[in-house]
């Protein structure tokens, strides 16, 4: 059963992709642009309802590291079987967003786990507990897994066990766009951009290749070097990218769940420090 504590950052999760969901344009991604699935195949608003549904197993996830209390393999295993049973609840609501529940799955329960943690240590405390097998998974393969036995992609499970570098690289660029003055929306695009341009996205390499794949990171890099998207030039950039995805069906999602893993970070709040007093000379 779980207490307020785990119920708030499981809220926090969903909040962060639904954030996500609601930026625009997402450049291949389902964004509020499409009402009735007409651009992506996914309709937005059956996205933001049923993400809505994860919550439930988010706060699952979390009530099992504090019962736990470290990185063990017996909570990854529970955590394994909280995601398999989320997932169904998700399809009931209308599907979507494994990858998102894989990745704010790990970092809620590492948030759990170290309460006064950093969101880089986070992500050390994700991959610590991703570097355990689950035990209990199916064992047929999974579209992703075979595809980076493919072409050698880390994919969703080598992500995490790196630590999670793409949602640190996102976080950077949230930093680094909101420093330069970027508005918020701006600064979550170029963030979400920033991952796109060095992922090995496995739904990418399923549908579209190598050479789709690195369309797709030339792409998000011209969009970055035009100034970002709080520029002119860096939106007509923009644009143009997002054209040529939707009129080519393909879809980096793996960029956007790892976004949301580096909004539900950020949204944390900062761990206080507590100075000694000063001696007396």
């Amino acid at each position: 059963m779980s207490n307020p504590p785990d119920e708030t950052l499981a809220q926090a999760a969903v909040t962060a992709l639904t954030g996500q969901l609601a930026l625009a344009p997402k450049p291949g991604l389902p964004d509020p642009r499409d009402r009735g699935a007409r651009a992506t195949g996914r309709d937005h608003n059956s996205l933001r309802w049923s993400a809505k549904a994860l919550e439930p197993g988010l706060a699952a996830m979390a009530a099992a590291a504090h019962r736990t209390g470290s990185a063990t393999s017996e909570l990854r295993a529970e955590l394994g079987a909280i995601g398999r049973s989320t997932e169904h609840s998700v399809g009931l609501a209308g599907g979507g967003h494994r990858g998102a529940l894989w990745v704010l799955g790990l970092l809620v329960a590492a948030a759990a786990l170290e309460p006064r943690a950093t969101g880089r240590d986070l992500a050390a405390t994700a991959k610590r507990l991703a570097a355990h097998p689950d035990r209990k998974a199916p064992r047929r393969p999974s579209r992703g897994s075979s595809v980076s036995v493919e072409y050698g992609a880390a994919g969703a499970r080598g992500e995490a066990r790196a630590g999670f570098p793409h949602v640190r690289r996102a976080l950077s660029a949230l930093a680094a766009a909101r420093s330069a003055g970027a508005p918020e929306p701006y600064a979550r695009l170029d963030a979400l951009l920033t991952v796109m341009s060095t992922l090995q996205d496995t739904e990418l390499l399923y549908t579209a290749g190598p050479h789709g794949l690195r369309h797709v990171q030339a792409g998000a890099r011209g969009v970055l070097e035009a100034g970002g998207t709080a520029t002119e030039a860096g939106r007509a950039a923009l644009a143009a990218f997002d054209d040529v995805l939707h009129a080519r069906a393909w879809s980096p999602r793996g960029s956007s769940g790892l976004l949301a893993g580096a909004l539900f970070l950020d949204s944390l709040p900062l761990p206080v420090v507590v100075s000694s007093p000063a001696r007396a000379a």
